[in-house]
């Protein structure tokens, strides 16, 4: 006889990967909102990218190596964090369609149906941040394997994180007019403080220590290591801290919005 738990733990990743086929599919069927994804940073890597290298070759205190291993990893973060930052509106368009009331009286686990979403999104994201490394090489970037592949671990993070959150303030506001300005608000500010674009090490004093308390800073300064190869560093070290930190307390939040909002 398979014991309770064993029953239980089953059930669960069964429904998680049922959810993630359907959103998957749904995906699939569509990926222009894949392609529209990238346009954003591609940009960012066509038209910036190439400003800064006389940036980073005349201006002392910016992070070891050049341009496109300061650059690219601002980019992958931006991209884990805005790639899943709005996918609450997807679910807001199934609250209002009935999908949710409809799960709401299904067995499945209401923990896997957030799961399954998630995963789908990370997925969607990882494609996305294994194109954008392939057009940056052509510019000139260079990196070691294990940095990269470490990086993508983290932007796989951010983007868990980011869409658990965007899921969880979706089912308590329940409309895309109360969502848009909330995630549009919250996001210039951790962008501007998060150094995606240029180092906060070019800051003055103020900024840079209001810019500490931006988690994401730390994971951009975290993930340039990487790039550069220093993956012992108080940077890196920090980095990873924040974003597992932001990983479990966005995971709490969708979880807890889910069995809550689905009881």
């Amino acid at each position: 006889m398979i014991p309770l738990e064993e029953r239980t733990m089953n059930g669960f990743w069964r429904d998680t990967w049922l959810t993630f086929e359907r959103h998957m599919r749904l995906s699939l069927r569509n990926p222009v909102w894949v392609i529209l994804g990238l346009i954003q940073p591609l940009l960012y890597l066509t038209l910036f990218g190439p400003l800064l290298k006389p940036v980073v070759a005349n201006t002392p205190g910016l992070p070891p190596g050049d341009e496109w291993q300061v650059f690219v990893p601002g980019l992958l973060v931006q991209l884990g964090m805005f790639g899943a930052a709005f996918v609450g509106f997807g679910l807001v368009a199934e609250y209002r369609a009935g999908v949710i009331e409809r799960q709401r009286v299904s067995p499945a686990s209401r923990v896997a149906l957030l799961a399954g979403r998630v995963l789908r999104d990370v997925v969607v994201i990882l494609v996305q941040t294994v194109l954008l490394l392939l057009a940056a090489v052509p510019f000139g970037l260079r990196a070691p394997i294990g940095g990269v592949l470490l990086s993508l671990v983290v932007v796989a993070g951010l983007g868990a994180s980011f869409a658990s959150l965007s899921y969880g303030c979706a089912l308590l506001l329940r409309s895309e007019d109360a969502l848009a300005p909330l995630f549009n608000g919250l996001a210039m500010p951790l962008l501007l403080l998060s150094g995606i674009l240029l180092p906060m090490s070019l800051a003055p004093a103020w900024l840079r220590h209001l810019s500490d308390a931006n988690p994401l800073k730390h994971v951009v300064d975290g993930t340039r290591s990487f790039f550069a190869g220093d993956l012992s560093s108080s940077a890196a070290l920090w980095g990873s801290v924040s974003t597992v930190a932001l990983v479990a307390v966005s995971l709490w939040f969708g979880a807890r919005t889910f069995r809550r909002e689905s009881a």
